[in-house]
Parts: C-alpha cells; structure tokens; sequence
C-alpha cells in the first residue's frame, strides 16, 4: 500500500551518527509499523506526491487511439497501425519528454528501458562519442496536467480524421473529476 502525508522533522543520534526522519502519515499504518519494527534494514522510497489520473480518462484515451488506428488503416487501405503505434506517435506530439546525454556505449541498454527514444546529436570529444536522446515518458507516468495535455492532443488528432468524440463538455467533465481528487488530496494533506 502507498501512503500519503509529510515530513516533519529529522535530528540526528550521535551516538550512532545516524539521522532519524519523522513522518505525519494520512492513512493508518499501524499494520506497516507491527510488519516491519524489528527490520535491521529497509528499502525506503519517499517523493512528492502528484494526483494521479482518472482511470475512466485513460480508458477513453485508448479507445480513441484505437478509433485513429482503424481510421488510418482504412483510409491508407492497410493495416499497419495499431492503438500502440497511434500512442507512440502521440507521445512525440503531445508528451512529456526529458533529455539525457550519454556516452556511446551505454545508448542501446538505456533505448531499452524507455517506451520512446529519439537520438539528436552527436558529437566526438575526448576519443568518445557522445550522444543526446530525447526520451518520451510514458503516461502512467504523467499527473493530472500531463495527461489532460495528452487526451487533448489525441482529440486534437480524432477532429482532424474526423473521428467523433465525446463532447466538449464531456471531457471537461473528465478533467474536472481529477481536479477534485486533486483538491480533495490536498486539503486531507493540511
């Protein structure tokens, strides 16, 4: 289970040189602190909270891929595009992305760890190679303003083939749904 909540307040034993972190944790966690109290050592990971999206907004998304792929095919008289294809190709339009330079060597390990990836530079300096990639970010990645920029691109892309849609309204409606979740978070966090 993830847990939400805040630090509030680290101080150091320097008996033992080490630093203790306090946490105010929104949800019961009695059960995690019984479980894992007498563990010598554990596996922590701590970041910023960010709303997650709507899973009904995501399941439209797909569809509307779907729509595209098929609507590509038949207007081309193939069948060459799938809803993974269409998604890849709205990431590069519509994605978050972050951009990473390398050495050379390690460019086809790290291609494989991302959905999407993109070299851009290249450039020889001190007998190595050196490589700039852009690397799109998958969307189960994304926040709520992230994926709200994605579903409107791919609309976007549903008008321009046509493609009906939900209505305008409809999809503010969707936004609107993450926005107070969003807001419903935060005044639980304060």
């Amino acid at each position: 289970m993830a847990y939400t909540g805040k630090i509030i307040g680290l101080s150091k034993d320097y008996a033992t040189g080490k630093y203790n972190l306090s946490l105010s944790v929104n949800e019961d966690s009695r059960g995690l602190f019984e479980r894992y109290k007498g563990c010598d050592k554990l596996s922590i990971d701590i970041k910023k909270y960010r709303n997650s999206r709507s899973i009904d907004a995501n399941r439209y998304m797909w569809l509307l891929l779907g729509k595209i792929a098929e609507k590509l095919n038949q207007d081309l008289d193939v069948n060459k595009y799938t809803k993974d294809d269409i998604y890849l190709m709205m990431l590069k339009d519509y994605g978050q992305y972050t951009v990473a330079g390398m050495v050379e060597a390690a460019v086809d390990r790290f291609k494989k760890e991302w959905k999407l990836v993109e070299e851009v530079d290249r450039k020889q300096t001190n007998n190595k190679t050196l490589v700039t990639l852009i690397c799109y970010i998958g969307s189960s990645n994304y926040d709520t303003k992230e994926m709200s920029i994605l579903i409107d691109g791919v609309v976007s892309k549903c008008k321009e083939l046509d493609i009906d849609t939900a209505t305008p309204d409809e999809i503010e409606h969707m936004k609107a749904l993450w926005g107070e979740r969003y807001e419903k978070q935060k005044v639980k966090d304060l």
